[in-house]
């Protein structure tokens, strides 16, 4: 039976509301620290939620409210330069992709916490931990503190508890991508088929679109780009700089071209760098572990992001629940998730590389990619991905304690 009774769970994203949820489900009491002073929705856009997010969703009640608010996108396509998209096989007998609001899943995933029992604190940055053989201590930048049993670093890709557990572990990795999303009010004449996500390779760069939640057509940008830009440093450059490269490096495309000039400063979120994280060495030491994009953020390529972190954060409440003390419980926890998850990154960076092709490359392209999505055994290649439940009432059983 397990000794833990409480944690503290660093970050009030995705995956910090959901493990908070599930350990609540575990008999666990868990706090979400956020950083941010009050409620924060992200940085905007969208994201897809793959069968299996969906169903770790369903563990801890919160796969209704998220479909609520998702589009259904239940066919995909691809297209090469100007020929017409090509239909891409989906694995058979499951639920559609979702693709959801960043903001609108952010916020279910918190109500779902509240509803359950889970406490929220805002403005609670974390810069140390105080850790002894029967609990530890958070210290946060306003000088407050906070003891539990165990604290959960779901702090995202620049995670501070990544650090803490080992100060040489390696930061996210940059795909050569800057991100870009828009949004046109009206499709009706662009011929984009209802419940369809398209996934485009332009003539200079790479895009996306489909079915926006509450209307209206997505666009989504990978602009090949050298030099790496946080966030802060992409949003520091006028929109309309940002608006003028993105009609200049799709105006060729179809639709693309025109999805770009329907693209408004109002309309454009720019998100800079794309990341994806190397593999991380530690997942966790002592009385602190690592969850969601914390240790492992696949690249946008993949569609499994959210849906991985979420999956995380249920295996390891389960684990805490089931297992007597929190190194065994982290053993298994990281037993049962690093091979799945690096698997999935390393798709995702397989696929990145394919995101900006030579003019060589891109006529190669035109003529396999056709043939090769035909050819494709989507169940080899997905299926067991996007097939992976998690069976909450089994129990867990130890793994061998590696040294941390």
């Amino acid at each position: 039976m397990s000794k833990v009774r409480t944690a503290l769970v660093i970050g009030g994203g995705i995956a910090g509301p959901v493990a908070a949820t599930a350990l609540l489900k575990a008999g666990i009491e868990a706090t979400v620290h956020e950083a941010y002073p009050a409620e924060s929705n992200g940085i905007g856009g969208t994201l897809a939620l793959a069968p299996n997010g969906l169903a770790a969703l369903g563990i801890v009640g919160a796969d209704d409210a998220v479909r609520s608010i998702a589009v259904p996108i239940r066919r995909m396509t691809m297209s090469i330069g100007a020929k017409k998209p090509s239909e891409m096989p989906g694995v058979p007998n499951l639920p559609p992709l979702q693709v959801v609001e960043r903001g609108d899943l952010h916020r279910a995933l918190r109500e779902r916490a509240t509803a359950a029992g889970v406490r929220f604190a805002y403005g609670k940055r974390l810069v140390a931990v105080d850790e002894n053989p029967t609990g530890i201590t958070a210290r946060f930048a306003d000088g407050s503190t906070a003891g539990a049993d165990v604290l959960i670093g779901a702090d995202g890709v620049r995670s501070i508890v990544r650090t803490l557990i080992d100060p040489d572990a390696p930061g996210p990795g940059y795909t050569g991508l800057l991100g870009f999303e828009g949004y046109a009010d009206t499709a009706a004449d662009l011929d984009v088929e209802p419940g369809t996500m398209t996934f485009a390779f332009g003539k200079r760069a790479y895009y996306l679109y489909g079915p926006r939640p509450g209307g209206g057509i997505m666009w989504g940008a990978n602009l090949p780009s050298r030099k790496y830009m946080t966030l802060n440093e992409a949003r520091a450059i006028p929109t309309e700089d940002w608006l003028r490269t993105l009609r200049e490096t799709y105006a060729g495309d179809v639709p693309g071209g025109e999805l770009a000039r329907r693209m408004t400063a109002e309309t454009l979120q720019v998100v800079g760098a794309l990341h994806i994280m190397p593999p991380v060495p530690r997942w966790y030491r002592g009385r602190m572990v690592l969850v969601g994009d914390a240790v492992h953020a696949p690249s946008n390529s993949t569609g499994q992001g959210a849906s991985l972190a979420i999956e995380s954060a249920v295996e390891l409440a389960r684990c805490l629940r089931d297992l007597p003390d929190p190194s065994s419980a982290f053993a298994a926890y990281e037993g049962l998730r690093r091979a799945r998850v690096e698997k999935i990154t390393a798709r995702g960076a397989k696929i990145n590389h394919t995101k900006t092709p030579g003019p060589v490359a891109r006529k190669a392209m035109s003529v396999m990619m056709p043939i090769m999505l035909k050819a494709m055994n989507i169940e080899k290649t997905l299926g067991r991905e996007q097939r992976h439940v998690i069976g909450w009432d089994a129990p867990v059983t130890a793994a061998p304690v590696a040294a941390h």
